[in-house]
């Protein structure tokens, strides 16, 4: 649970990371096609790590 696969599109490889990894304020969740950036992990070359949602929404929408 809480585990997720991202796949890079310059080399096309999959990564798999988990909830720690996403870099964010409040709660770490991601949807299913949301575009990201992260850095592949040194330790261990197919991990995801430091993970960056780009297509955040809009915290005003929550509070409607």
């Amino acid at each position: 649970m809480g585990s997720f696969i991202v796949r890079d599109d310059e080399d096309g490889r999959y990564y798999s990371f988990d909830y720690r990894q996403i870099v964010t304020e409040g709660f770490r969740t991601i949807r299913t096609g949301e575009r990201v950036r992260f850095h592949i992990s040194a330790q261990s070359p197919d991990l995801a790590e430091f993970v960056i949602r780009l297509d955040q929404p809009d915290p005003a929408e929550y509070y409607q």
